[in-house]
């Protein structure tokens, strides 16, 4: 039997106006950024900081329904499979769909009453290399963003083009709020933006760079992909089909860098850490979190595991994803007001959450995008201060397997990652484990000099991918 407990909104949706834009209409948006905006409204009993919300590249389909139900869908939100709260969100009350014109949603983010642009849009939405951080120029995308400025495609020249439109019109900048799994992802949003301001202006770029703030942020909840099943049993506990709904766990971490020039909600009511550095949070989140994720997604794929509480009811899989956690604690030192190894417990009962059907396929999605951050930092670090990296090599081992498109038992899967053709090559063109390893760890775009260039890390990644039996080909 599941415990159920219904959390209705308690302000009414005409007294909401729109202070912040987000770009990027997924499912963690509407079930982490959304639910604290949806509590200060309660707390508030309305107010000025509603969210208009903007697909920018596709789903239409979810656009038309958000404005079909009047902008409102629920989120589950599990402790376990017997207790659930569902929580009502009337947060968003404008959505756009901007993947062929972006004039409204320009319009909007150009209002006044605008004061924070916000963005979930994934790391290869910053058009950047993910290991150097420079913008990805040969992309069709930017191509095209830095010719014709003015009808921008991605997120960083969307923020561009709207902050430059505010400066002609003497309207004061908002702030450019980055929500993704990224570290530094402040950092990167602003870097993005001026490099792209650059080539128009060296006065715009530096105007950017003086005065439109990038606060950084740590994002954490699990929200799965909804399956068949899994949606028609969130139908059967709201009562009714609710088409943008979405199951969550029951857990939220959000750690807000304090820089809003513009005016921000009182989020730490909320439950919303407000920060002078992100940093610390954000590397022990990456690491341990998104790395083991990652981890267990190729390594648990490659065994005929589905989900997340799957793959750590293996006890093979256990016992790697907890050598992982020890060896990524390792790497983060000691950091006032961290405690990795509480942390790490903590995630695995997180994982083991019989209520959540989080796919390893979705998890698996974009690997050479997420290596670096997850695992190839703290792999670095412990290598220089003399500590093993065994698991991480087993963990990189599982990927550059998974990459290769041809499972254990010699069925093809899909590769979802914008480097599919380059990574499915490495193995076409060389016939030995070490070859393959070598080719992969050549790509700088994932694997920096400074890591790929050691001898113990290449040969412990050699000899994972040759020995793993998690992974044989």
């Amino acid at each position: 039997m599941t415990e159920i407990t219904p959390r209705p909104s308690r302000y009414a949706p005409e007294s909401v106006g729109i202070g912040i834009v987000h770009l990027g209409l997924g499912a963690f948006h509407r079930a982490h950024q959304a639910a604290y905006l949806e509590a200060w409204l309660n707390r508030h009993g309305g107010g000025d900081w509603g969210i208009c919300a903007a697909s920018i590249r596709s789903n239409r389909a979810l656009v038309e329904a958000l404005e079909a139900q009047g902008c409102r869908y629920h989120i589950a939100e599990y402790a376990d499979a017997s207790h659930v709260r569902v929580t009502e969100i009337r947060a968003i009350r404008r959505v756009v769909f901007a993947a062929a014109d972006k004039t409204v949603l320009l319009g909007q983010m150009t209002a006044p009453g605008t004061r924070i642009v916000s963005l979930t849009v994934t790391e290869k939405g910053y058009c950047q290399s993910p290991a150097s951080g420079e913008l990805l120029t040969g992309d069709p995308d930017v191509a095209h963003d830095l010719t014709r400025p003015e009808e921008p495609r991605t997120a960083p020249a969307l923020l561009l083009e709207a902050l430059k439109r505010r400066r002609a019109a003497g309207t004061a900048p908002f702030t450019v709020l980055s929500c993704d799994n990224m570290p530094d992802n402040g950092a990167r949003a602003r870097r993005a933006v001026v490099a792209l301001a650059a080539n128009q202006s060296a006065a715009l770029a530096r105007w950017i760079e003086d005065e439109v703030a990038f606060p950084s942020t740590m994002v954490d909840r699990i929200v799965p992909a909804l399956t068949d099943d899994s949606r028609r049993k969130l139908d059967a506990l709201i009562g009714f089909h609710d088409a943008a709904a979405v199951a969550c766990e029951a857990f939220s971490q959000w750690v807000v860098e304090d820089r809003f020039p513009a005016g921000r909600p009182d989020w730490e009511a909320d439950g919303v850490e407000m920060v002078a550095d992100v940093e610390p949070f954000e590397t022990m989140k990456l690491r341990l979190l998104n790395g083991a994720h990652s981890l267990l997604a190729y390594s648990g794929l490659a065994r005929g595991k589905a989900t997340v509480a799957e793959a750590v009811a293996d006890p093979a899989l256990l016992a790697l994803v907890r050598a992982y956690l020890d060896e990524a604690a390792a790497s983060l030192g000691e950091r006032a007001g961290l405690d990795p190894a509480a942390y790490g417990a903590a995630l695995l009962a997180r994982f083991g959450n019989d209520a959540l059907e989080h796919r390893l396929a979705q998890i698996a999605m974009d690997g050479s995008q997420k290596l670096p951050q997850r695992w190839l930092d703290g792999a670095l670090v412990n290598l220089e201060q003399g500590r093993p990296v065994g698991a991480t090599a087993e963990a990189v081992a599982a990927w550059i397997a998974h990459v290769r498109g041809i499972g254990a038992a010699g069925a093809a899967h899909r590769v979802d990652d914008p480097m599919a053709a380059r990574l499915a090559d490495c193995h076409r063109r060389h016939a030995t484990a070490e070859g393959v390893v070598d080719a992969l760890l050549g790509i700088r775009e994932i694997f920096p000099a400074r890591l790929a260039s050691r001898r113990d890390f290449r040969d412990a990644v050699c000899k994972a991918y040759s020995g793993g039996d998690a992974w044989q080909r």
